[in-house]
């Protein structure tokens, strides 16, 4: 304990000073970072934020870090009283409250080392040597998973794998180092064995258990040397003292029982870990049962369309014979469901028809096509469903989020005159790889993030998983379902699918969009546009793409993000009038009919600043 305590309080010294030294440079920025940082604390419950606030005001702030150095240089000095589990846990209790204000500040050093001291604080401060073994245990078990997660993570991305991933670090600004990327890039065979003796070590740090704790100290000493090299090559040397701290827990631990110096040491904490363990895979094995069986049930009033393909299709709508309107259909995108359209069809209610579906491998939805997966395989199955589903006679009016709007065009070309019009939300484009170079960066991360997140779920951490933002601002009728569904892994999956074959089509694409003799309403979020100005250029290729003498508009939803385009009640609601406006000017316009003849009412507010119209 008192080497794991000089440790941390070494990474801790190191921490405030530098904040103290900084702190004038830093003083206005810092106190706007916690005006920010301060929305995520906003569902916890009032007492616990306001002792943030008290956290984050300066001068507070500035007496805790006073404190930490006096502590941390008190926890460098010779003894073994009880007085160091006080400093140490004043320590670890301190970093905690100083994190939420500060956490553009900090990285890993610092949350390893708050959770060190804590625990270690309270081992000193035990009454018994059984839950201080206990409490060493799991600083062991929890250095174990620090390494053994971060080795396993990499090793799921292909620039891991192939070594492109240090070269590419190491040409990074904040973490980069000219001379060693220099190295990487002439030597890439031995950048790649590099990164490999990394990786292993990582991936198999829990070896050292094995033949008697004779592996410890070589184990050990990579470690060391590994958090060497990322101080003096990438500035990390923070985290050098705070992993570092672990390392003596984990020699305690690893050691025989038969050695003298650990004479007496309880094990049942590994052993109730295990069965702990075991307990909660059998409980995650059967929540995912129970998860997967509710997923793939198809609602209540839906049915089954079966493509082309043989894929089966889950279909839920509104449909019936009493109306002579096209048919809205929602084609969500890819990673997402049909619910993200909830709040417009409830809006839409029985005056309406509308149909949603998910696409195969979502949801209740079964992909049973053989051979590899490709885009046109979805474009078929949304031809093939409108054929099935909508009566003849009747057209349809293809609203696409996404990835969705992409397959809606797609799918527009070949139905011809049975579509009357196409809603694109904040759609994909199929040049959005090549001419855009943020989207064309980002995009082997999104493919890495999706696998893992695939993994991830399979492995049965669905259970787990934290409600995202778009699913929680759902109706509560639909959130629970959405919710089940995001933390299986078949959303994952189907999107990993797409996501390929994404990569392989859209950067064939070279030349201009198929013309298209329909009604168009191209919606754009704000915050995407606003992020990729490129984005919104590829949207107005979209509307331009529609010919002849149809309706066009483009709009641009004020302050939604790409999914809260559709999922916030507040952007919905704005979406939903731009909708009902343009579907009272096109339904029952038909080609060469006239400018005039519409259907409906058109909701008051709009003006001609946020639609263009042809």
């Amino acid at each position: 304990m008192g080497a794991t305590e000089r440790l941390a309080a070494a990474t801790s010294l190191l921490s405030s000073v530098e904040h103290l030294a900084r702190r004038r440079e830093h003083r206005s920025s810092r106190m706007n970072e916690w005006a920010i940082s301060r929305d995520a604390y906003a569902r916890y419950n009032r007492p616990f934020r306001k002792l943030l606030d008290l956290a984050s005001d300066e001068r507070t702030n500035r007496a805790l870090h006073v404190g930490r150095v006096a502590a941390s240089a008190a926890l460098m000095l010779p003894g073994n009283g009880r007085w160091r589990g006080a400093a140490t846990l004043y320590l670890g209790v301190s970093g905690a409250l100083l994190y939420p204000g500060e956490r553009y500040g900090t990285d890993g050093s610092d949350q390893a080392s708050t959770m060190v001291q804590t625990v270690t604080g309270l081992a000193r401060l035990a009454p018994s040597s059984r839950t201080q073994d206990a409490l060493i245990w799991y600083v062991a078990l929890q250095g174990n998973l620090s390494y053994l997660v971060s080795g396993w993570v990499k090793l799921l991305g292909p620039d891991w794998r192939s070594g492109a991933a240090l070269a590419g670090v190491m040409r990074t600004r904040t973490y980069g180092h000219e001379g060693v990327w220099k190295l990487a890039h002439r030597h890439p065979r031995s950048t790649r064995a590099l990164v490999y003796g990394v990786l292993s070590l990582e991936c198999l740090f829990p070896v050292l258990y094995l033949k008697s704790g004779r592996l410890t100290r070589p184990v050990l000493g990579g470690a060391v040397l590994f958090h060497l090299a990322n101080g003096y090559v990438m500035g990390l040397g923070r985290f050098l003292p705070a992993f570092a701290a672990m390392h003596p827990m984990v020699a305690y631990t690893s050691t025989p029982r038969s050695h003298p110096a650990v004479a007496g040491r309880d094990d049942t904490m590994p052993a109730a870990v295990a069965l702990l363990a075991a307990g909660g895979a059998a409980v995650l094995g059967a929540v995912a049962v129970a998860r997967r069986l509710r997923v793939t049930d198809t609602p209540h009033g839906g049915s089954v369309v079966t493509t082309r393909h043989g894929n089966e299709l889950s279909v839920q709508g509104t449909l019936d014979g009493r109306s002579t309107d096209p048919v809205v259909v929602f084609v969500h995108g890819l990673g997402a469901c049909p619910a993200y359209f909830a709040w417009i069809a409830r809006a839409f209610g029985g005056d309406r028809p509308w149909l949603m579906y998910s696409r195969a491998g979502y949801g209740p939805s079964r992909r049973r096509a053989d051979g590899a997966f490709t885009l046109e395989e979805s474009v078929d199955d949304l031809v093939d469903l409108v054929d099935a589903a909508v009566p003849e006679g009747r057209q349809a009016v293809l609203m696409g989020h996404s990835l969705g709007g992409e397959i809606s065009r797609r799918a527009a070309v070949r139905l011809g005159s049975r579509v009357n019009s196409v809603v694109y939300v904040d759609s994909s484009h199929p040049g959005q790889l090549t001419r855009s170079a943020q989207q064309g960066a980002t995009a082997p991360r999104i493919g890495e993030g999706l696998r893992t997140m695939a993994i991830s779920l399979r492995l049965g951490f669905g259970a787990l998983m934290r409600t995202p933002e778009p699913v929680a601002n759902l109706p509560e009728q639909v959130r629970d379902k959405v919710r089940m569904e995001f933390a299986d892994p078949r959303v994952w999956t189907a999107a990993v699918r797409e996501w390929k074959a994404v990569e392989q089509d859209f950067p064939s694409f070279t030349g201009q969009l198929d013309a298209l003799d329909t009604h168009a309403l191209v919606l754009s979020a704000q915050r995407t546009v606003d992020r990729d100005p490129d984005h919104l250029l590829m949207h107005k290729d979209l509307a331009d793409a529609h010919h002849g003498d149809r309706t066009v508009r483009s709009v641009v939803i004020e302050g939604a993000d790409h999914d809260g385009i559709l999922t916030d009640p507040q952007y919905a609601a704005e979406t939903l009038r731009h909708l009902l406006a343009f579907l009272a000017d096109t339904v029952g316009r038909g080609p060469g009919a006239p400018a005039g003849l519409r259907t409906g009412t058109k909701p008051s507010g709009l003006t001609a600043a946020s639609e263009e119209n042809r």
